[in-house]
């Protein structure tokens, strides 16, 4: 799906009018849910990149509605999730400022939040970085530290069991054939789809550590985006930005910095393995960004 800048100006006069007179230009990125443009100095406007008009061309008015009311549900939690975050940490996180309707041909609800300077980790490699390594300790022992209020992981995407991924392991296993080692990717993933969960509770998780979210400065960081996605799952899950971000230096300074048991790290490494292994072949030619993290990143977990 695309969407145009004059879109989005026309979208921000006829919804917000007073943001009119603010510039509006698409931002470069790798991302591959939302176009993303900024709109003045200060806030970000997002738009899901999911074409329901030309998808589901037979699709009847009330399913197109079902559709258009699911986003909205979507945005409404990733911006109730953005305000738990907001705050508590010293990293900046965005904050939500208002949601967009349908308008001008794009056909969804949209979300505008603040603006974060700072450059993303993939124009401005930290990895061997201690500082930028300890920063990322510190992120996230103040995002478990916010709580649960009792909630556990929901059953979406990655958090829960590892094993229960195995079919998509296998169909991006089959799909890597010519592009990976795969006999030895396969080996790997026969151990660690074994690793138990051990006694380790839910905590509250960013979910997505990868050198897309994290916004760098002279090393460090800075602030960290794509925050929606925040609630409880494994521990382990955030511990991805040790191989997505880390060369081996810096990555047992974050081990030592969080304490992680063998078993946790273990875990960690797999979550990291798992979503890589998607990201080289599904995104081959749409994304080779987003295809390069992934290579990258299992290259550093078959080096140890």
């Amino acid at each position: 799906m695309r969407i145009s800048e004059e879109t989005v100006r026309k979208l921000v006069a006829a919804q917000f009018p007073e943001w009119t007179d603010l510039p509006v230009r698409q931002v470069r990125s790798a991302g591959t849910v939302n176009a993303i443009f900024r709109i003045g100095a200060g806030l970000t406007a997002r738009f899901p990149l999911r074409d329901i008009e030309s998808g589901n061309e037979r699709a009847s008015e009330t399913e197109r509605d079902s559709e258009i009311e699911q986003v909205r549900q979507e945005i409404e939690a990733e911006a109730r999730a953005a305000r738990l975050l907001h705050g508590k940490t010293r990293f900046g996180t965005p904050e939500p400022v208002a949601i967009g309707e349908p308008g001008y041909g794009y056909p969804l609800p949209w979300s505008v939040q603040t603006w974060l300077p700072g450059t993303i980790a993939t124009d401005d490699d930290p990895g061997d970085s201690e500082p930028f390594a300890r920063d990322l300790a510190e992120l996230i022992t103040a995002m478990r530290a916010v709580g649960t209020e009792g909630r556990t992981f929901d059953g979406r995407g990655r958090g829960g069991v590892i094993a229960d991924h195995e079919g998509w392991v296998q169909t991006c296993l089959t799909e890597s054939e010519r592009l990976l080692p795969v006999p030895r990717l396969r080996r790997l993933w026969e151990a660690m789809r074994e690793l138990p969960r051990g006694s380790d509770k839910d905590v509250m998780t960013h979910g997505d550590l990868m050198p897309g979210n994290m916004l760098v400065a002279a090393g460090r960081l800075a602030g960290v985006l794509d925050v929606g996605g925040f609630r409880p799952a494994d521990p382990a899950l955030d511990l991805t930005c040790a191989w997505h971000l880390l060369e081996p230096g810096p990555r047992r300074v974050l081990r030592a910095e969080l304490g992680c048991d063998d078993l946790e790290w273990a875990r960690g490494r797999a979550w990291a393995f798992e979503q890589s292994l998607g990201l080289v072949w599904y995104y081959e030619t749409s994304n080779p960004v987003m295809s390069g993290i992934g290579r990258r990143t299992l290259e550093r977990i078959l080096s140890g």
